[in-house]
């Protein structure tokens, strides 16, 4: 079986990045998928139905544009990874982690022990809470591998 493995979250590290070579190395069956994570790119994607003097609206269309990928993704993956950082405020992660809780789609969150307090109901409905990439592909070895 192929599992597929939605990454959600912050952008300005290379958290995906360790946990796909590592599953990759560990040789499993994992399908990766992942919100546009060019901060460029995804704000933008509103433009696309034209130009706004306002920012709201950009962002507003930006935001369902860039939804119709993340929620088909959502809606199709196996198992989230949910992933807070320590530099911005990712509001978009905790709709992500809300959206998976009210679909019943499994979830790890991903974020440093200095934001426990904040993410308290985000982690309460999670299956697992890691603090580094290596301790999700620990994770990702044994549910998707063991017998």
């Amino acid at each position: 079986m192929n599992w597929n493995v939605y990454l959600s979250g912050e952008i300005h590290t290379d958290w995906r990045q360790c946990i796909q070579e590592n599953c990759e190395k560990n040789n499993l069956s994992i399908i990766f998928t992942s919100a546009v994570t060019d901060h460029e790119a995804s704000d933008s994607a509103g433009d696309l139905l034209g130009a706004e003097d306002n920012n709201f609206w950009r962002d507003h269309k930006s935001a369902k544009v860039n939804a119709i990928r993340t929620k088909t993704l959502i809606d199709n993956c196996d198992l989230a990874v949910i992933r807070f950082g320590d530099k911005y405020k990712q509001w978009n992660a905790a709709f992500d982690a809300g959206f998976c809780a009210a679909l019943g789609t499994p979830y790890i969150s991903l974020h440093n022990e200095d934001i426990i307090h904040p993410l308290k109901e985000v982690d309460a409905s999670a299956m697992a809470w890691a603090t580094t990439p290596e301790q999700v592909v620990e994770i990702l070895k044994y549910v998707v591998s063991k017998k």
